[in-house]
This record gives structure tokens, sequence and C-alpha cells, in this order.
């Protein structure tokens, strides 16, 4: 039997005891990719929390279709987006956060960055003109994304400055090969990915974000500082030791280079 084409998007949507607004948040995604002309499919991530219906089965929805990853245990954010970026199977993938929290037409954008563009990877910045973030933020909040940008951009992501913004997308084979080598389970996984991002010298399309909503955030200042700077310290070690090694990124820009001239060979010269 034939295999069904990849959709053009897959979109991961990590949860811990937040299944009924990440349904509500599927449901709402699903009526507006419908009203777009993409396939796509919705993966939601049970981290362990153990509170999606038993009965929730994968399969169609309009156009697209739903499916669920269920962790045995609670393992943190990255463990969960990692688990649903390997089991997506869309030419494009996103993750982002399960209450939708920015607009939605930057769901059809990153498509056309990555599949018609071609950029490796695009990446949500609360930082660039046209964003709007702040205002609907506290502030300590707002203080604390700000110094451990700072801190992880020193250490790891130099020139890189929001490291945290819960918006990414990635080609295929790009998110098979970083998150199959990712080890950062919990918040500081975004520095780990943007660092094997940068060591590569994948290509990069930073868009700016409009904050809709901030239901789901679950970091607590004073319990998860420490590991979050524990876990930028993992990061660099791994980055010392040789770890971050992937041999299925070292020629991909070669090759992506060689794939376009090897089109264009076969495309008359227009410019005469």
């Amino acid at each position: 039997m034939a295999r069904a084409p990849a959709p053009d998007l897959s979109v991961v949507l990590p949860s811990y005891r937040h299944a009924a607004l990440a349904l509500a948040s599927a449901e709402e995604l699903a009526r507006y990719l419908d009203g777009t002309d993409l396939t796509w499919e919705i993966v939601l991530v049970d981290d362990g929390g153990g509170d999606f219906p038993h009965e929730l089965a994968d399969g169609p929805r309009g156009r697209g279709c739903l499916s669920c990853v269920r962790l045995p245990e609670n393992r943190g954010k990255g463990a969960a987006v990692r688990a649903g970026m390997l089991a997506a199977a869309g030419r494009c993938r996103v993750y982002t956060d399960a209450d939708l929290p920015f607009q939605l037409s930057l769901f059809p954008l990153t498509v056309e960055y990555v599949l018609g563009r071609r950029f490796h990877m695009v990446v949500g910045d609360r930082t660039l003109p046209g964003s709007r973030y702040h205002l609907k933020v506290a502030c300590t909040r707002r203080l604390a994304s700000f110094a451990f940008s700072r801190f992880a951009n020193h250490l790891v992501t130099g020139g890189f400055y929001d490291t945290q913004c819960g918006f990414k997308g990635f080609r295929s084979d790009v998110a098979e090969a970083i998150f199959s080598r990712s080890v950062i389970e919990r918040f500081a996984f975004d520095v780990e990915i943007l660092y094997l991002a940068l060591k590569y010298r994948l290509d990069i399309k930073r868009v700016p974000v409009v904050l809709r909503r901030n239901d789901t955030s679950s970091v607590r200042l004073a319990r998860d500082s420490s590991r979050m700077i524990g876990d930028v310290l993992r990061i660099k070690l791994h980055q010392m030791a040789g770890h971050y090694a992937i041999e299925e990124m070292r020629d991909l820009l070669s090759q992506d280079v060689a794939e376009d001239a090897a089109r264009l060979a076969g495309t008359p010269n227009r410019a005469r």
C-alpha cells in the first residue's frame, strides 16, 4: 500500500495538565488551517499529565488530522516538544504553546518561508519591530526573560537575543537531525535548539510575533531560574566535549546549493 503524502505542515502542541485548553486550541487551529490551501496535522503531546481523554483517537479533522503522543511521566517541555517533532510527518514542522499564544497567520507564513523560500528554520522574535508582547506580560517575567537571554547569548547563542520565544518552525530533515540529538528536557531546550542551528550555520528567518494570550506558562522564577542556568551550562559542556556533532547537518548547506544549481541549470536564462 502506498504511503500517504507528507502534509505541508505539522503543528506540535505540548501540554502538561492543560488538556482541555490544548484540545480547544487544536479545534481552533484546525478551523483556521482548513481555510488555507495547506495540508496539515496537529500533534498533541501529553507530557505525563494523564488528563487527555482515553477515548481521544487519532484521525481526520477537516482537511487535516489530529494525533496524540502520550509520555508515561512528566519530563519537561523540551522532552515533550522533541517527542512531538520526531512523531510528526510534515514537510514543515512548527512547535508552539498549547494556548496558541501568537497570531495564527504565523503558520502559513512559516510554511512559505520554509517550503517556498527554502529557509531551514523560522524563529519568532519578540524584539523585532512589529512584535507586540511586553504590555501583556508581568514586569518580573520580562526582566527574568531578558536576563536569561543575555546569559544564554553570552555563553552559547552569541548574537541571538530572544532565545525563549515559543514559536519555532523547521524543515523536516532539519527537525529530525536537531531533535534526534538534543538532550535538554526543560525550559532551556530552546537555547540548545538555537545553538545547534547556529553551529551548523542554518538559514534562519526571524519573524515578529503578536501575543494574543498567555494562559499556559508554568515557569516559576524561584524554582526554575537555577534549573535553566544549569541547563545552559550543560549545553556549554556538551559543546566543549564535542557531543553535538550531527553528521546529517555537516553537508546540508552544500547539498542545498547543489540542488538549487541543478534545478536552475534546467531553467532558461531569462536575464538575457
